[in-house]
């Protein structure tokens, strides 16, 4: 078993930024792909960004490309999401979560088997 505990979500202004952090507990974290989804009121939960285990493989949605950046610490169990110039379309409830998949077949929710229980992020106009 894998426990994932997100924080780092609140409430900022278009334009500003946040960092997300995923802490993993409960078997070695190193091996894991990473990934960060959300999912907006109404919508169905979507892809953000993964990192392979090594974190040298990152890989974005096209609507975060450029703004948000994922990144691991595989001594401290830790993923983060800097999340910058954040539009009012990014709030949603951000979840992490961990597969044994290689980040190149990593993109779809399917090849994650353990999930967080989500931060919230919401951009005010």
């Amino acid at each position: 078993q894998v426990q994932l505990v997100e924080s780092g979500g609140g409430l900022v202004q278009a334009g500003g930024s946040l960092r997300l952090s995923c802490a993993a507990s409960g078997r070695t974290f190193s091996p894991w792909t990473m990934g960060w989804f959300r999912q907006a009121p109404g919508k169905e939960r979507e892809f953000v960004a993964l990192i392979s285990s090594s974190g040298r493989n990152t890989y974005y949605a096209d609507s975060v490309k450029g703004r948000f950046t994922i990144s691991r610490d595989n001594a401290k169990n830790t993923v983060y999401l800097e999340v910058n110039s954040l539009k009012p379309e990014d709030t949603a409830v951000y979840y992490c979560a961990a597969g044994t998949w290689s980040w190149t077949l990593a993109r779809s929710q399917d090849r994650y088997a353990y999930w967080g229980q989500g931060t919230q992020v919401t951009v005010s106009s």
